[in-house]
Parts: C-alpha cells; structure tokens; sequence
C-alpha cells in the first residue's frame, strides 16, 4: 500500500508539472510584468523537493528542467543537469538541516531560483550575447522576482499534496 500511495504521489507530481507548464507557455494567460512571464516550474520542483527523498526529488528537478528547456530557448538539458543539482542538495538540506514550512521554502526559493537564473543568465547569454548587464537587469532580474511570487502558492500546494498522500499510508 505504501508503494501505491507513493506512485499515486509521484503522478500527481507529474501531472502538477505538466499542468504549471501548460499554464507558463499559454501566450496571455499571465500577464507580462516588464516583458517577462515567470518560470512556474522552477518553484514547483524545488518545493517538491523539500518534501522527497533524494532521487526522486533529483528525478523532478530534471523532468521540470526538461521542460523548461522545452519552453526556454537554451541548450538542451541544460536546466535538467541544474536543477537536478539544485533539488538534490534542497532534499538534503531538507531531511536533515531544516524545518520545512513557508518560510523556508521562500528562503530556499530566494536562493536557489536565484542560482538557477543566474547560470541560464550567464551560461547562455553572457557568452554569446553583447550587453549582458542590460539583459541581466531588464530580463533576468523580473523574471526572477516575478517567478519568486509563486514560490508560496506551489508550496502550499505540493505540502497539501505530500499531507494528503501521506496520511492516507498511515
């Protein structure tokens, strides 16, 4: 029963995936803030792995970065290989370190959505691109905290998930 329920989970964690991704490439469904929309993934799979082990917390950090890579213009896997990383080392933190509630995941948020977007700024503009520092202050910069404004609401939606399930295993 306990490995159903955790199927049950994992599905229900692809299909948040799939749906907030949906929504994120949908032309007019956000609104554009400074001529950026946020990246919903990038919250959803570091929340989910506050709340997971660390293989399937670092599995969802590269299906989620598979898809932003999708969405995203980049190098493929790039954001795969990144926040599987990023979601393997919350995971730890998260197990043995931290109190998971909505303070930390906003701070966990703030620093690893942070991280994720100033590598695609520098790996994949800063090299290529002239200007850098304009794009990094005008793109990079609002999507960030444009993406940070739905760091609470997906976290109160995979913790409801995680209670939901787990409760039904106990």
């Amino acid at each position: 029963m306990k490995d159903f329920n955790r199927v049950i989970r994992y599905l229900a964690y692809v299909l948040e995936l799939l749906v907030l991704f949906m929504l994120q490439e949908t032309p007019g469904l956000l609104p554009a803030i400074f001529g950026v929309r946020p990246v919903l993934i990038f919250p959803a799979v570091i929340t989910m792995a506050m709340f997971e082990e660390e293989v399937p917390a670092m599995a969802f950090g590269v299906v989620g970065g598979l898809f932003c890579d999708f969405g995203l213009s980049g190098i493929m896997g790039f954001h795969g290989l990144v926040l599987a990383v990023i979601c393997f080392l919350v995971s730890i933190l998260s197990r043995t370190y931290l109190q998971v509630n909505t303070v930390t995941a906003i701070i966990t948020g703030i620093w690893t959505i942070g991280l994720t977007v100033c590598a695609q700024w520098f790996f994949l503009y800063y090299f290529s691109y002239s200007m850098p520092e304009y794009a990094f202050l005008h793109h990079y910069l609002p999507k960030y905290f444009y993406t940070m404004i739905f760091v609470p609401l997906v976290y109160l939606l995979n913790r409801g998930l995680s209670q939901a399930v787990r409760a039904q295993e106990n």
